[in-house]
């Protein structure tokens, strides 16, 4: 079974965690099919906090994936409040 779910990384009281997606008998930090966002939780709210590709987590939901609690939980809230879009170069 295919699963979304986190992956640590960063340094010591440092996180940083990748949106995976990966076989349920791999290791947490070990291999992945696909990286499809990130979510890094001491950035403050004003900064990009989280960021995911909506079009391949739905591709990966519609083909059977299931995320994990924490990462539908960050992917409801990120539906909710979307980034404001960057201002177009001229």
């Amino acid at each position: 079974m295919v699963t979304i779910r986190l992956s640590r990384g960063g340094a010591c009281k440092r996180p940083f965690y990748t949106i995976v997606v990966t076989d349920r008998r791999s290791p947490r930090d070990g291999r992945m099919l696909e990286r499809i966002g990130f979510f890094n939780p001491l950035e403050p709210e004003t900064g990009t906090r989280l960021r995911v590709n909506l079009e391949r987590y739905e591709y990966w939901t519609a083909r059977g994936a299931h995320p994990s609690e924490r990462v539908a939980a960050l992917v409801g809230r990120y539906r909710r409040n979307p980034p404001a879009a960057a201002p177009a170069a001229e």
